[in-house]
């Protein structure tokens, strides 16, 4: 394991914080982000597609406060990790289960540096998809809080058939890596104005957001691929009749304006989750830790609280 590349100012997070190359089992190169300082465990950061760890630096730096280590991972395809396909930009992945190499990884590297126990896990958007299964699989958290997960994604019937037609055609083409028809070719928070994002209603972090990736391009990547869009479908077709992990207590926030994700789907997990809770906040973006400052705080203070509450053996 060697250093990687970290932009301390860009991610404004809490102290010491650095960066690692780690290698999957399939010989992928990721780039993990640690935040090593606290007393009460350590949070994993699994996030979104299109994210970076430099983005969760003031989330960090929230849960250090309150007393918490934590540590964030660029998923293959993303960030500085290592991209699948020649055209950096198109966010493409073949299957679903080579994030779980990534998740494998990341719980070596954690367990080579001693970061300090309990583990809890924050999962955003496509981490929460990742989340659930690596639960599902075992991974060793005592808690869970999900941000807008991906259990499905948000998009009309007859949409959702066409694009799946298209995405089948492409898989018996050869073609998985085009991006999906209508997606963007730059990033999206580059490529839109503030006005009707679909990510926040707070202008100063959309444009906090904009200025990452106008200072570090190669943090970004544009639209998904159809063989990620393949893929994610598959992935929560096969997630939907798992019962919820009974032992991992969880948590779900999502916002009641969210626009990318599948709110019912969300709704209908965690009415089944034994250990688990639904918050639908009011007026809320699909980023809730990109959001207003005081809907950031609240996201902040539930997380931490629901940690310190399930840090019991």
């Amino acid at each position: 394991m060697t250093a990687a590349p970290f932009h301390a100012a860009l991610a404004d997070g809490p102290p010491g914080g650095h960066a690692q190359w780690i290698t999957t089992s399939d010989g992928v190169r990721l780039r993990a982000v640690l935040w090593p300082e606290g007393r009460h465990g350590t949070v994993l950061f699994f996030t979104g597609r299109t994210e970076y760890a430099e983005k969760y630096g003031p989330t960090a730096a929230a849960l250090a406060a309150a007393g918490f280590a934590s540590v964030a991972i660029d998923w293959r395809g993303q960030g500085l990790s290592d991209r699948a396909t020649a055209n950096r930009l198109v966010g493409h992945v073949d299957d679903f289960a080579q994030y779980q190499h990534d998740v494998a990884a990341l719980l070596a590297l954690l367990r080579d540096r001693g970061l300090p126990e309990p583990l809890h896990l924050l999962a955003h958007s496509m981490g929460g998809c990742i989340a659930l299964r690596a639960l599902h699989d075992g991974l060793p958290v005592r808690s869970v809080c999900f941000s807008a997960p991906m259990w499905d994604i948000r998009l009309p019937a007859a949409l959702r058939l066409v694009a799946s037609g298209l995405a089948e055609v492409a898989r018996l083409l050869g073609q998985t890596h085009r991006y999906v028809p209508g997606t963007g070719t730059r990033s999206y928070v580059l490529s839109t104005a503030f006005d009707g994002n679909v990510l926040t209603s707070d202008p100063e972090m959309f444009g906090w957001m904009q200025r990452h990736l106008a200072e570090v391009p190669d943090l970004g990547i544009a639209g998904p691929s159809l063989g990620w869009f393949r893929a994610a479908l598959a992935e929560t077709r096969r997630l939907r009749p798992l019962p919820a992990p009974e032992a991992v207590p969880a948590l779900c926030v999502v916002g009641s304006a969210e626009k990318v994700v599948a709110l019912d789907e969300i709704e209908r997990r965690m009415t089944d989750w034994p250990q688990g809770s639904l918050q639908i906040v009011p007026g809320a973006e699909h980023e809730l830790m990109m959001e207003r400052p005081a809907l950031r705080r609240a996201f902040h203070n539930a997380a931490a609280a629901h940690f310190r509450a399930n840090a019991g053996g």
